[in-house]
């Protein structure tokens, strides 16, 4: 979607993503998406046969469920093989490289990059007889083995494999070959979970198998910085390191949240993500081990009561669009900075986190109408929506006008427009040529050294404006064995040839 401006959030550094015993920081979430075919989903999980109210708490309830719920609960034990290189051994004395040629330089001679496995724990529960376990991205992420440990009297342990999985909802699929009879929960309905409603966690913090945890639900649609789909429920439960990736269930024995993230430093403050989104990609995470997108490409920020008493709103409503890639599925739909998107594809957008929520549910290729206000006036656009890119890809554009360029992964790197709002915050003189948004390790890209943040301006000695200029740049340089690019990074220019990647 863009960039989230001018919502009130949580920094991420205040932020922990509670799965792993390293405490990796970061939390990440995707929107509710409605491409779940109803059939194949009872199919692949289960659900009650009956919605009920909720039940009042009884004496015992908690000892009962926990009883009942521990055995679909999984430890997830995780190894990595992290690369680290050693600092040099005397940092008082600089390189001469990096005295002439500054920090680029500052590498040079500096003590090779060595490995080391790192184990870490999480938790999962599964939902599928033939051994399906849902559990948190950032648990099995990078992971070299994962051994999944039931909780039977014999705590049987068994390799896992990854499945599918989802970064930006923080979701992963992975599926264990067991024999038995598993036990399997019901996944229930998040969106009817109700403020001050008793919840339970359980699952394996600091390493100590099947703990349960109870507490209410203390907020819903928390956005704590995380990303333009935030959308978490906040309890009280007792969430830490090793949790992530456990169950919240309600008092019906239901799984209504994911375990996911916590505050730095905060007691009594856990978030978790809603089980619909989860539920929503599930089948796409089985059958194609990743999540397709609708997106538009635009930067959005909260429409404030004094924005508001300045657009001439009467209430404080909709989305502001503060940017706009240019030649992207908004741009060619018409949306211009400052409009105010109140309505998409009939779905009315009262917040600003409404929106990146109602495009992603959207599959790419489909025209969607769009109620704007401009100039104080409705208006009704029509937008063609874009699939939103994979991590390590290049820019996209909407279904059926893809071109033939060399593909980014083949180089290792992704790139997007420069829009108004990046060169504000990148401190550049204007939006010309296109940014290099991330670089794969050990891609031919990283090997030469490019980085998050370098600017592109040439592409074999051809110059490059835009997003439209690179793309036909690099379809001529598909011809080539490598890859002239012109690099401007912090005020400085350089050229590297970046080898291409054979397929």
């Amino acid at each position: 979607m863009g960039n989230l401006d001018g919502k009130k959030k949580f920094g991420l550094t205040n932020i922990i993503i509670v799965g792993i015993a390293s405490l990796l920081l970061g939390v990440v979430l995707t929107a509710r998406f409605s491409v779940t075919p109803q059939i194949d989903a009872q199919n692949f999980w289960k659900e009650r046969a009956e919605k009920t109210d909720t039940p009042q708490l009884e004496p015992n309830s908690f000892v009962r469920l926990a009883k009942e719920l521990n055995p679909v609960v999984v430890n997830i034990s995780t190894t990595q093989v992290v690369k680290q290189r050693s600092g040099v051994p005397f940092p008082e004395f600089k390189s001469p490289f990096e005295d002439f040629f500054g920090d680029e330089f500052k590498s040079f001679g500096e003590a090779p990059e060595r490995e080391f496995k790192r184990q870490s724990l999480g938790s999962g529960f599964i939902i599928n007889k033939e051994g399906y376990i849902l559990t948190n991205n950032h648990v099995v992420e990078n992971a070299e083995e994962i051994i999944v440990t039931l909780s039977d009297k014999k705590e049987k342990e068994y390799k896992a494999k990854i499945v599918g999985k989802d970064a930006r909802l923080d979701v992963a699929l992975i599926k264990i070959d067991a024999s038995g009879d598993l036990p399997v929960t019901a996944l229930g309905d998040s969106d009817s979970l109700q403020i001050g409603e008793w919840v339970i966690a359980i699952g394996n913090p600091f390493g100590l198998s099947h703990t349960v945890t109870a507490g209410i639900v203390s907020a819903k649609g928390r956005v704590i910085g995380a990303g333009p789909y935030d959308n978490f429920i906040q309890t009280d439960a007792a969430i830490n390191p090793g949790n992530s990736g456990g169950p919240l269930f309600n008092l019906k024995g239901e799984v209504i949240g994911i375990n996911t993230a916590i505050i730095a430093g905060g007691q009594g403050v856990g978030f978790a993500t809603p089980i619909n989104m989860a539920k929503d990609i599930l089948l796409q995470l089985k059958e194609k081990g990743r999540v397709t997108r609708g997106w538009i490409g635009v930067s959005i920020q909260e429409v404030t009561p004094d924005l508001a008493k300045s657009f001439g709103l009467k209430d404080k409503q909709g989305a502001l669009v503060s940017s706009i890639n240019k030649d992207e599925p908004a741009d060619k739909g018409g949306i211009k900075a400052g409009d105010i998107i109140i309505e998409f594809d009939g779905k009315e957008i009262k917040e600003v986190s409404d929106l990146p929520r109602a495009v992603a549910a959207i599959p790419p290729g489909k025209a969607a109408k769009v109620k704007i206000i401009r100039d104080g006036k409705e208006k009704i656009l029509t937008v063609t929506i874009g699939r939103m890119k994979d991590e390590g890809e290049g820019e996209v554009v909407a279904e059926g006008e893809k071109e033939e360029v060399i593909p980014e992964k083949l180089l290792g790197l992704s790139v997007q427009s420069i829009t108004p709002d990046i060169a504000r915050k990148l401190e550049l003189k204007d939006t010309e040529g296109v940014l290099v948004s991330a670089v794969k390790p050990g891609s031919p890209s990283a090997v030469v050294g490019m980085r998050n943040g370098d600017i592109i301006k040439e592409v074999n000695r051809k110059e490059v404006k835009n997003i439209k200029d690179y793309k036909e740049a690099m379809k001529t340089a598909s011809k080539d064995d490598s890859v002239l690019f012109r690099i401007v990074r912090g005020g400085n220019t350089f050229y590297v040839a970046v080898q291409v990647k054979t397929k």
